[in-house]
């Protein structure tokens, strides 16, 4: 081989998929034969990084990513009424409305999952240090009000975002040492109930519905940690889900429905949080000292 095609050919095996150290070959890790060894890797960077902020228990918060705060939710029906006028009789317009005057009515629920997040998160501070810490899917509407109450409590809070086709960015409140990027919702999933102590759930779509029925049906089997999952907005729960109904048919037991807790505001569902910790005696059991309420009413503005 002469000295010109022995360097080339070298330079090929440098180059080449090959040699490339297996943890940063990036073609090769996803392979779709690779597939347990990323759900592994979603496992555990969450997991090691938990365990190195000390991050034990959190308190999870799930609901639509279209609740929005007031002056935004506001701002969409304003615009959707604007272009109604200019074609009144246009039923997809008309449509266009209504929806955007159920949203601007579910704005409140921003404001309360921003309450009960600051309400937590005041609560559960001490020396720096959260004992239960706010967890969110990461995204927009109600997941960011609940990033931002623990931020304006100045306390840490969690992200745990989805790669969609849509692109869904992370909300700006999330600490960002503890916001990450998940592909596979399984594992995602785990994690929200993996340290969980209280499940809080608003009005929301599909996602919402899915993580709701997911922690119930883990719930009602016994397979995760006893927590109380707190419900907003009975009315529109009760329309999507008739769990009554489930009970009467005979599908699920009587019992089955003391594993959901209504709550219409947020420092009523702290108290159910602690009522219930209280009483099981956990060793995570929340301080009984909710922050003064002018502390959180101040949270409707700005």
């Amino acid at each position: 081989m002469e000295e010109r095609e022995r360097l080339a050919n070298l330079k090929r095996i440098l180059e080449s998929p090959s040699y490339r150290v297996a943890y940063q070959d990036l073609d090769f890790l996803t392979d779709p034969k690779l597939r347990p060894t990323r759900m592994e890797l979603e496992l555990l960077k969450p997991e090691l990084a938990f365990e190195r902020l000390n991050i034990t228990a959190t308190i999870v918060v799930f609901g639509g990513t279209r609740i929005v705060p007031r002056a935004m939710a506001e701002r969409s029906l304003q615009q959707a009424q604007a272009r109604l006028q200019l074609d009144p009789n246009n039923s997809r317009l008309q449509r266009q409305v209504s929806i955007a005057e159920r949203l601007s009515a579910k704005s409140r629920h921003y404001d309360l999952a921003r309450e009960f997040a600051y309400i937590v998160s005041r609560a559960c501070s001490t020396e720096g240090h959260c004992n239960y810490v706010i967890c969110t899917g990461g995204g927009p509407g109600i997941m960011e009000a609940a990033n931002r109450g623990a931020y304006d409590a100045g306390a840490k809070s969690i992200g745990l975002n989805i790669r969609l086709p849509m692109e869904q960015q992370p909300n700006p409140y999330i600490t960002p040492e503890l916001c990450f990027q998940f592909r596979y919702f399984a594992l995602r999933k785990f994690h929200f109930l993996l340290r969980a102590k209280a499940l809080v759930v608003f009005p929301g779509g599909f996602g919402t519905l899915d993580e709701l029925t997911d922690a119930l049906t883990l719930r009602q089997t016994r397979r995760m940690q006893p927590i109380p999952i707190i419900i907003f907005g009975r009315d529109y729960w009760e329309r999507v889900i008739d769990f009554q109904y489930l009970a009467d048919e005979g599908v699920i037991d009587d019992e089955d429905l003391d594993l959901i807790v209504y709550a219409e505001t947020a420092q009523e569902a702290w108290d159910i949080i602690r009522r219930f910790h209280d009483s099981a005696g956990t060793a995570d059991t929340p301080p009984s000292h909710p922050p003064p309420h002018d502390d959180a009413s101040r949270l409707n503005g700005d």
